[in-house]
């Protein structure tokens, strides 16, 4: 069974079910890499790039299309064509958009050779290490007012999660702005009242994530002395772990913050390479390693990451949130890890989660299950291409003046 045709497939849809979510982002861009064979069997791999960046993508996965083409995925080893491909990018691609992409091919390759072999990708990659996964419902911004914020978790509780994950700050969705914490105090105070909202809201047995952003803040990123105080005021809420307090230019940073708190510290998402969780690893900058199979250079790299951080005693949350395909990816790889602790999953998934993942995605009571369906259990039909037609610039970006996110 060869490779015939690489192709690059962007479309455009509502960005969550979520009612809450969708106060603040009403869009997502989806960028898949559709690998077309000879015989009956066709690869779809998505990249997290298409959700910022789509527009790029289509030229990056042309100039790496000839390496596949005429290849024949059953006598060819993936290790290798991922080689091929990130050795010809090497000069400026080592980390970054490079491997990005590289990640959704490398997930078409891998869901195509499962397709062909009847075998979900999980076991290509050497086993299933756990028989369920706790999964929590990622909430995006803190709803204001706080009732609002109750409001968004009881719809979580409803559905069977018991864990959920929300955002620092609050945002004001009747002015499109967050609510302003001017000094170091009103951040800590915001932070503090916040959590002992939520915990007091839903009690000691749901578990509370919160989310700083600080790799991709919309306002100022906090410094050490302030993710220092809020991460101190938070412990006595037993949160399961705080994301992203510090910016990504700074891990040693993050190995002092870990270091000085009782909070589990976790962070990657923005991380592309084993190389660059590597440094955070020798550091031992991260309680919590969140590796995200759609953007960190494949499902393979994945789990070097994965094993990284398990040779010291660590373990690993994915991050998710792309679109259905990247979930699935995602799903495949954290089951195949042996130290994953918790997934990231949509609470109320939108069209492109749906469409996109079809029966394969399996939560149950706030556990999700493996898949069962050969390859990824994705599907990518002239019915959805169709259905949710590309709408340029509708990529999420900082807004910035000169360049205004306005979907």
């Amino acid at each position: 069974m060869h490779i015939t045709a690489v192709n690059t497939v962007l479309l455009t849809g509502q960005n969550t079910g979520d009612p809450f979510f969708l106060e603040a982002r009403r869009l997502r861009s989806v960028a898949l890499i559709e690998l077309q064979t000879d015989g009956e069997h066709t690869g779809i791999g998505e990249t997290y790039a298409g959700y910022f960046c789509p527009e790029v993508v289509p030229p990056l996965v042309e100039f790496y299309a000839p390496i596949l083409l005429g290849v024949d995925i059953l006598e060819t080893d993936i290790h290798t064509l991922y080689s091929r491909m990130y050795q010809c990018g090497n000069y400026w691609g080592r980390v970054g958009l490079g491997p990005a992409v590289l990640t959704g091919i490398e997930a078409a390759l891998w869901d195509l050779k499962g397709k062909a072999l009847g075998l979900p990708v999980w076991q290509l990659l050497g086993g299933k290490c756990h028989d369920r996964l706790r999964a929590y419902a990622t909430g995006g911004p803190s709803n204001w007012p706080p009732d609002r914020l109750k409001e968004k978790i009881d719809l979580y509780l409803a559905q069977g999660y018991t864990a959920f994950k929300v955002a620092t700050g609050y945002y004001d969705p009747r002015s499109g702005f967050d609510v302003p914490a001017n000094s170091l105090s009103a951040v800590v105070d915001m932070e503090a009242r916040k959590a002992d909202l939520m915990r007091q809201h839903v009690g000691p047995d749901v578990a509370i994530l919160m989310d700083g952003h600080m790799g991709n803040a919309s306002g100022q990123t906090w410094d050490l002395p302030t993710a220092r105080a809020v991460l101190q005021a938070l412990e006595p809420y037993d949160l399961f772990f705080f994301e992203e307090p510090l910016h990504y230019t700074d891990p040693w940073g993050y190995a002092e913050l870990a270091r000085s708190t009782t909070i589990p510290v976790a962070g990657g998402e923005c991380l592309t390479t084993l190389n660059e969780f590597r440094q955070y690893a020798d550091l031992d900058a991260l309680t919590i390693a969140q590796p995200d199979a759609a953007w960190v250079g494949g499902l393979t790299e994945f789990l070097k990451i994965a094993r990284l951080f398990e040779s010291r005693k660590k373990r690993v949350a994915t991050h998710s949130w792309g679109a259905g395909v990247a979930h699935m990816q995602n799903v495949h790889a954290g089951f195949a890890a042996p130290n994953t602790c918790i997934l990231e999953t949509p609470p109320v998934p939108g069209p492109l989660h749906k469409e996109l993942w079809g029966d394969s995605f399996d939560l149950r009571d706030g556990y999700l299950y493996p898949p069962t369906a050969p390859g990824l259990g994705v599907r990518l039909t002239d019915e959805i291409k169709a259905k949710f037609a590309f709408i340029p610039g509708s990529g999420e970006f900082n807004s910035v003046p000169g360049k205004p996110l306005t979907t």
